[in-house]
């Protein structure tokens, strides 16, 4: 069983920055391949970003709207995941959410290869 809980969402003006986190709790093996992923309203979830927590390097990647701008990071000693965000847009707002799968997803991290998710985070980026 793996449990995901997500902090650290606000309100901000464009430009500024926000970290999230994510404390996991379950098997390692289990949650190795951990991402963040969003949803606007009325819009699809998407991948922002994914990490392998469990590789020494911690091979990252990024959706392309978010690259230069977003920072994903494992604390695997106390069991965190983040995503640090900045020069933050109003497009950005959403609701974040942290999810884990035991297996590798493909390279543009579908939602649908994720098998634990969080309630979410709510972004909010005014103009």
């Amino acid at each position: 069983q793996v449990v995901l809980v997500e902090s650290g969402g606000g309100s901000v003006q464009a430009g500024g920055s926000l970290r999230l986190s994510c404390a996991a709790a379950g098997n390692l093996y289990m949650r190795r391949y951990m991402g963040w992923f969003r949803q606007a309203p009325g819009k699809e979830r998407e991948a922002v970003a994914g990490i392998d927590i469990i590789d020494s390097d911690g091979t990252t990647s990024y959706a392309d709207s978010v690259k230069g701008r977003f920072t994903i990071s494992k604390d695997n000693a106390n069991n965190n995941l983040y995503l640090k965000m900045s020069s933050l847009k109003p497009e950005d707002t959403a609701m974040y959410y942290c999810a884990a799968n035991r297996y590798p997803p493909t390279p543009r991290l579908n939602p649908s290869e994720f098998m634990y998710w969080g309630l979410g985070t709510q972004v909010t980026v005014s103009s």
